[in-house]
C-alpha cells in the first residue's frame, strides 16, 4: 500500500475561530482536537442511548438489570463454583480468566435482585435514580418504569454530544443503527429535540441538524449488503465500497435497521453482525461504531467490520477482528458511563480520534 500523508490535519481557520468562540461562551465545553476529518458516528439504540427495549418489552429495571449481567465478571473454581473476580462492573474482563455472568449464567433481568447478583444493587439503585426523568413526563422523551415513575428514555449524553459537537464546528452525523423496532420513534424523538421540545435542551434548536425522518433498512446475503432508504438502493454487488461512500456522503441524522435474522443465522458471530466499512486511505472521513454488544471475542460480537483495500492489488477488502479495531473505530457501549457523565459519547469519540492516528501511521507502515 503506497503511502498516504492523510494523519494530523487541521481545520481550516474557520472551525478553529468557531470552536475558540464557542469555548469562551461554554468553558466547561470538553475539547476534541481540531481535525478536517468529518466523522460519521454509527450509534446503536438499546443499552447504548436507550434504557430500554421494545422488542423485549423491557423497560429501564429490567434493561438495566441485563446490561449489568454482561459487565459482571467471575470466574469458576476448581470444585466448579462461581466466584466474583470483581466487585466493580467493567466492560473489559478484569483478569485473564473471568467471564461475564451472562456468558455463564444468561442475562437476567433481575440480576441485582438475585442472589448472586445482589452485591450490585447499590450500582444498580445509583444508575436508576439518576435516570429519572425531573420534568413533567413527556411522550416524546419519557419512559414508565416498571416502578410507575418517569425515566429519560433517550441518555442525556447523547443530546450533550450533539449540542458539543456542533458548538465545537465539527462536520458529522449520526446513523443510528438498530436491530430493534424503536428506530421511527427515536427518530421522530430526536427531531422534536432539535426543535426545541426538550426541557433540558431547549438550546438544540440552534443546532442546524437535517433529520431525515424515514428509517432505512440493510439487508445482508452471502453474496452482498444491500441499503434502502426511500428511493436510495445500494448494493456492494458492484464494489464493496458503496454503502461506505453513502453513508460518508450523509449529513445530520437518519437511521437504519439492520438484519437481525442474518446475524442470527450466523449464530450471532461477527460474521453475521450489522456490517461496517472502514477506509485507512480515506483522509477525510472517520467512522466509529459504538455498540453495547461488540465484544474482543468473535463468536457473540454484533459488527462485521471491513478494512477497504486497494482493489488493483485482488482484494477489495478484509475481515478486521474487534481487538484490532476496539477504542479505534470500535467502542463497546458502557452504559453505566452512559448514563452518569454527559460528555461519555465525547469521551469515546476523542478516544478514537487520538487512536486512529496511531492505527494510520501503522497502517502506512505496513
Amino acid at each position: 500500500m503506497d503511502s498516504i500523508n492523510c494523519h494530523m490535519v487541521p481545520n481550516g481557520g474557520q472551525e478553529e475561530n468557531k470552536q475558540a468562540e464557542n469555548q469562551d461562551i461554554h468553558p466547561s465545553l470538553p475539547v476534541l482536537l481540531p481535525k478536517k476529518r468529518k466523522l460519521i458516528l454509527h450509534l446503536d439504540l438499546n443499552n447504548t442511548i436507550l434504557v430500554s427495549d421494545a422488542a423485549t418489552g423491557q423497560g429501564p429495571r429490567a434493561a438495566l438489570n441485563s446490561y449489568l449481567s454482561t459487565v459482571a465478571w467471575g470466574c469458576i473454581s476448581d470444585i466448579g463454583e462461581w466466584q466474583w473476580a470483581s466487585d466493580q462492573p467493567s466492560v473489559k474482563p478484569p483478569c485473564e480468566d473471568a467471564v461475564n455472568y451472562y456468558t455463564h449464567f444468561g442475562r437476567d433481568a433481575n440480576f441485582s435482585d438475585s442472589k448472586l447478583g445482589k452485591r450490585f444493587k447499590n450500582v444498580f439503585n445509583d444508575h436508576m435514580k439518576q435516570l429519572e426523568w425531573q420534568w413533567e413526563a413527556d411522550e416524546m422523551f419519557t419512559q414508565k418504569g416498571e416502578d410507575g415513575r418517569s425515566y429519560n428514555w433517550i441518555l442525556p449524553s447523547f443530546f450533550h454530544m450533539l449540542e458539543s459537537l456542533y458548538l465545537q464546528g465539527r462536520q458529522f452525523c449520526v446513523i443510528l443503527r438498530t436491530f430493534g423496532v424503536d428506530l421511527p420513534h427515536v427518530l421522530q424523538s430526536v427531531h422534536a429535540a432539535l426543535q426545541g421540545k426538550h426541557p433540558q435542551f431547549p438550546q438544540l434548536q440552534q443546532v442546524p441538524l437535517a433529520m431525515d425522518l424515514v428509517p432505512g433498512r440493510i439487508r445482508c446475503s452471502k453474496r452482498n449488503v444491500v441499503l434502502t432508504r426511500g428511493s436510495d438502493r445500494i448494493s456492494t454487488k458492484t464494489k464493496e465500497g458503496n454503502i461506505y461512500h453513502y453513508f460518508s456522503s450523509m449529513d445530520g441524522i437518519g437511521g437504519f435497521q439492520d438484519h437481525f435474522d442474518w446475524w442470527a443465522r450466523n449464530s450471532y458471530t461477527g460474521s453475521g453482525g450489522k456490517p461496517f466499512w472502514i477506509d485507512p486511505t480515506d483522509c477525510d472521513t472517520q467512522h466509529i461504531i459504538i455498540d453495547d454488544n461488540i465484544r474482543l471475542t468473535e463468536h457473540d460480537t454484533i459488527v462485521n467490520c471491513r478494512v477497504l483495500m486497494d482493489k488493483e492489488k485482488g482484494k477489495e477488502s478484509r475481515k478486521a477482528l474487534t481487538s484490532e479495531l476496539c477504542d479505534i473505530c470500535l467502542v463497546p457501549t458502557d452504559l453505566l458511563r452512559a448514563i452518569s457523565e454527559k460528555d461519555y459519547f465525547l469521551d469515546c469519540v476523542r478516544v478514537c480520534e487520538e487512536n486512529y492516528e496511531q492505527y494510520l501511521r501503522r497502517f502506512q507502515v505496513e
